[in-house]
């Protein structure tokens, strides 16, 4: 497992974080550090890595990414099995707040780069 704390190159990324899966890297975002934990089989694993490390569990957020694809939209899907968080009004497996879902974006767009 990984931190992702400065800019990397997006080739970089699926050649040195795609060992567990073939398409998808299986990461968790801390969306207060702006950091994002990658190399993991279970979105689990990288949560307990990161809170190890003094992230905040309600800051953490599971999410895939599909680097390969050449639309820069299908390239994070926001669903993982941590995120199921009634108490901070998210009750699926899916991030449905908008501001979230930015954070996790900006975060991603900053720190993974063409």
């Amino acid at each position: 497992m990984e931190v992702i704390s400065l800019p990397v190159k997006r080739a970089e990324v699926i050649k040195n974080y795609s060992h567990f899966f073939k398409r998808v890297i299986k990461a968790v975002v801390d969306i207060e550090k702006g950091i994002i934990a990658v190399d993991g089989e279970l979105h689990a694993d990288l949560e307990e890595f990161l809170l190890s490390s003094g992230s905040k569990q309600e800051n953490l957020w599971g999410v895939n990414f599909y680097l390969g694809e050449k639309d820069e939209k299908n390239r994070i899907e926001y669903t993982a099995l941590i995120n199921i968080r009634p108490a901070l009004g998210n009750a699926s497996m899916e991030i449905r707040s908008p501001n979230i879902r930015k954070k996790i974006k900006e975060i991603a767009k900053k720190l993974i780069i063409e």
